[in-house]
């Protein structure tokens, strides 16, 4: 009898420890999420909306394309309501932190805007090219640049007409280079855009270095001069990030690719 009790309790004991040693929450592995493992390809919609909110919120940190299992999901929720729906709360969050603003006046109170994503959609040409399931071709992407057709997201068109009206000075921040200053001016035009107070382009001498490091020298220079940035509008963390940040950051959704 006594070894039988023993026997079961140093199965018990074997049990619990078995049980202990295992992670309480299991999260899907990239393994998981590319596709590779189909037990849990029941609902790729649930897994791509929870990689999505992960790749949002720079949980997934560095991450270089969107998974091929969540490409269908990506597409519809850039074509689709979400997007939209998405993009017009944070334009409403930043238009009611914008008006609580108490301007200091003579100029100086500034907005930085990204393009890219932000003011200018590119979707027209990432439906044509995977919606960021495939490498980056910077030749094919600098000749639709050239076409000066992107159209603007109306949430931020909505919010940049706003910010002028309560009298921010309005500064476009890019990763575009320089040689495309003509383009960037015709297409923000088409868009709608007019009487930003600077667009600011990659020089020769800001070339190699990272978004958040050349977007941080940029908006330095602008507080040197004595602007005060109170708010930021970017679809990257890196367009926010840094230093000389805006009293304020607003993060636009961009399930399709990552800048660090």
């Amino acid at each position: 009898m006594g070894s039988t009790v023993s026997f079961l309790l140093l199965l018990f004991l074997s049990t619990i420890n078995h049980i202990s040693s295992e992670s309480i929450i299991k999260l899907p592995s990239d393994n998981d999420i590319s596709g590779g493992n189909r037990k849990v390809r029941a609902d790729d919609n649930v897994v791509c909306d929870s990689w999505r909110l992960a790749a949002e919120t720079n949980n997934a940190g560095a991450w270089n394309g969107v998974p091929a299992r969540c490409v269908k999901f990506v597409a519809e929720y850039l074509t689709g309501e979400r997007y939209r729906s998405d993009s017009e709360v944070i334009g409403k969050l930043a238009s009611e932190f914008a008006k609580r603003v108490r301007l200091e006046g003579e100029g100086r109170d500034a907005w930085v805007f990204d393009i890219d994503e932000t003011l200018l959609s590119n979707l027209p040409y990432y439906q044509d090219n995977g919606f960021g399931s495939v490498t980056f071709n910077e030749t094919s992407f600098d000749d639709w640049v050239n076409v000066a057709e992107a159209p603007a997201l109306a949430a931020s068109l909505s919010l940049y007409k706003e910010l002028q009206e309560l009298g921010f000075k309005i500064f476009l921040l890019t990763g575009r280079s320089e040689h495309q200053r003509n383009a960037t001016e015709a297409n923000l035009l088409f868009a709608g855009y007019s009487n930003w107070e600077r667009l600011i382009l990659r020089g020769s001498s800001d070339q190699g270095k990272s978004a958040t490091l050349y977007k941080s020298e940029k908006r330095a220079e602008l507080v040197e001069e004595g602007y005060t940035i109170h708010g930021s509008s970017g679809d990257q963390w890196s367009d926010l990030w840094g230093y000389a940040v805006a009293s304020r950051s607003f993060k636009l959704p961009n399930p399709m690719y990552y800048i660090p």
